[in-house]
């Protein structure tokens, strides 16, 4: 199982990139939380409040939801990190059966 860490701008991106990515059945569900970051942007030191969403998938699915929040998420450079996780056996029978290519 991975868990899958992506930066927005904004709450409302955050949720359409998911709900794109649950009608695909790629990931099984998604957590949000407001955060504060700090970076480095062409040479300049930025910051500014963003959103995370905490994606949970099988890692089979890693290759098409990175493709998917690629082709759909506003920032030139996404951030989009895969973390592997171990969970319950529920939980991850949960996530196998919500996550099936049908």
């Amino acid at each position: 199982m991975i868990l899958i860490y992506c930066t927005h701008k904004n709450k409302e991106e955050a949720e359409k990139i998911a709900k794109h990515l649950l009608e695909k059945k790629l990931i099984a569900c998604a957590n949000f939380l407001p955060i504060e970051s700090a970076y480095l942007w062409k040479g300049k030191v930025e910051s500014g409040k963003e959103y995370v969403s905490l994606l949970k998938t099988q890692e089979k699915h890693w290759s098409r939801v990175k493709e998917e929040i690629e082709k759909i998420h506003p920032y030139e450079i996404p951030c989009i990190l895969k973390i592997h996780v171990e969970a319950n056996s529920s939980f991850e029978k949960w996530i196998q059966e919500e996550t099936q290519e049908k």
